[in-house]
Parts: C-alpha cells; sequence; structure tokens
C-alpha cells in the first residue's frame, strides 16, 4: 500500500482511513504496532478512538480540530489549508453550499499545483477560468462589441469589467482571437483554442467545477422555456453504463460537429453550455463484491 496523497481524494474520511491503515502496514512488524490510540496521542485528543468514530461517520470535526488532525496527519501548512477545504465540504449538507466548497477546493488545488509546477504556468494563464472559454465562443455570437463593459452586461453582469479584460488579454496575447480596434468585432484564428492538447487533470477538473456550478445557478437564473435541466436514476449493470457513456459521447460530439458547421456560414444568438453528467450513487454491493472476488477472500482466511 503506497502512502495516501492528501490531493487524490474528495473524502476526507476514506483519507483518513486510508492514512491509517498505511500507517498499521509500515508498523506491522513492530512489538507495537500503531493504533487509534497512536492517532489520538499525535493530535492531543484524549478519547482513543476518536478517530475511528471520525472515519465511521459517527462524528464531525470542527475546525480546531482539523488543525489537531494536521498534526498528527504531519501535515505541512498547505496541506493543512486543504485538509480544512476538504472536511468543510464533505461535512456541507445543503447541496448548493456544498458545491460552493467543491469550486473553491478544485481552485485551491490547481493553484497549489501550478504553484509545484505541475501546472504549466503559461496554460493556467491561457485557460484556467471559464471566462476564457466562454468568451471564445462568444466570438461566434451576434451582434457582441468586444469591448469589456459590453461583454459585463451580455452576461448578465456574472463577472466585472476587470475580469473580462484579463479573460480578453489572454486570448488575444495566445493568438486566439483578434479584435478590430474600430468596429470592436473579434474573429477566431483557429477553430479550437490553442493549448488544449496538454491540459492537467486538476485544471480541467477546476474549470469542471466551475461551469457544473454555472448550470446549478442556471436553474434559478432562466425560465424552464430557456434552458433543459434533467436527469434520470435507476439501475445497470458495468456493460450497460459503457453503453450510455459512448451514447453519450457520441452526442456530444454529433451536436458539437454539427453546430460547429453552422457557425461557418452564420452566426449564433447566445452562447450555451452544454454539461453531460453521468456518475455512480453507489458502490456494488458487499455480496456481489465476494461473489466476484472469490479467489480474493481465500487469500484472507
Amino acid at each position: 500500500m503506497e502512502q495516501p496523497v492528501l490531493a487524490e481524494y474528495v473524502d476526507y474520511r476514506k483519507y483518513l482511513a486510508d492514512f491509517y491503515q498505511y500507517q498499521v502496514q509500515q508498523t506491522q512488524g513492530r512489538l507495537r504496532p500503531y493504533s487509534y490510540s497512536d492517532f489520538s496521542a499525535a493530535a492531543n485528543i484524549k478519547s482513543p478512538n476518536y478517530l475511528r468514530l471520525i472515519i465511521e461517520g459517527k462524528r464531525n470535526l470542527s475546525a480546531d480540530m482539523c488543525g489537531q488532525f494536521s498534526r498528527a496527519l504531519r501535515h505541512n501548512r498547505a496541506q493543512t489549508a486543504e485538509f480544512l477545504l476538504l472536511v468543510t465540504y464533505c461535512q456541507e449538507k445543503d447541496p448548493m453550499q456544498r458545491n460552493r466548497h467543491l469550486k473553491v477546493l478544485s481552485e485551491w488545488r490547481a493553484k497549489k499545483s501550478m504553484e509545484a509546477g505541475k501546472i504549466n504556468t503559461e496554460t493556467w494563464e491561457q485557460v484556467s477560468s471559464w471566462l476564457v472559454w466562454v468568451i471564445y465562443a462568444m466570438v461566434d455570437q451576434e451582434g457582441v462589441s468586444f469591448t469589456p463593459e459590453k461583454i459585463r452586461k451580455v452576461l448578465r453582469g456574472q463577472v466585472n469589467e476587470a475580469q473580462v479584460s484579463q479573460a480578453l488579454q489572454k486570448l488575444i496575447d495566445a493568438g486566439d482571437i483578434e479584435i478590430d480596434p474600430i468596429t470592436n468585432k473579434a474573429r477566431k484564428t483557429s477553430l479550437t483554442m490553442s493549448g488544449l492538447d496538454d491540459i492537467p487533470t486538476e485544471l480541467i477538473r477546476k474549470i469542471q467545477s466551475e461551469l457544473i456550478y454555472l448550470g446549478l445557478e442556471s436553474l434559478h437564473q432562466f425560465n424552464p422555456q430557456e434552458r433543459e435541466v434533467s436527469g434520470f436514476t435507476l439501475a445497470m449493470t458495468e456493460k450497460e453504463f459503457e453503453w450510455v457513456r459512448f451514447e453519450l459521447r457520441k452526442l456530444r460530439k454529433h451536436i458539437q460537429k454539427e453546430i460547429s458547421m453552422k457557425r461557418e456560414t452564420t452566426s449564433g444568438e447566445r452562447v450555451y453550455q452544454m454539461n453531460i453528467q453521468f456518475f455512480p450513487l453507489s458502490d456494488p454491493s458487499a455480496e456481489k463484491i465476494d461473489k466476484e472476488r472469490p479467489e480474493e477472500q481465500a487469500e484472507l482466511v
């Protein structure tokens, strides 16, 4: 078992469970292997089983207790801040607030990855915000004057002029768009934005989190006639899941191709965002896992 990496987790209880199992594994040959009591002592907590209660979901962590846990987890200052963001996200009950916390966590992790050199600074500067993508698509929208003031109004005031100016400059500096200084009309210099082939996972998650959050806001900002937000929940086999995922990808590519061809001869009226979300809500049952992996069970006996 490898040492758990905090940045790879979106469930702090799973992270704590893996941390504990890793410590037990590393000390299994000792006279006194790692225990819940050892963690409590390192965190300066009186209850010897407090970590187990947290892992099992029987207790929550306060902000102060997060700091004590980070001490026992041997976190540095950045990891301590990240752990608090992760705990805040996981323990939030309100769906809207929970998504806000996830957005903050994704942005924080992406920024830290950039500072650590895992994300190219040039890539970060070019495509780090949803606003860059929207303005690039807006080039195909009819009648838009590419000034910060006009774009802010078209975006219904969701951003300020400074943010628009920064996004515009990123696109101009990257050579993705050109703006006529007299008419303020913009044109794309290529069919797609540059640098899209080398976007790191953390940055993709950050951007997708922002776009999904905008989708949540659309439920309250637009009438049902102006949007299409729907879903269904049902059980599937793995084979059915792969089929649905394939069909969704095929649909997305088909729509994208058809609309892109139309934009070669005519302009659009508005910029739309299409999010396709398809994800599991439950894990396989324990009985199914046991049935499918009898050889593993035999090794454990």
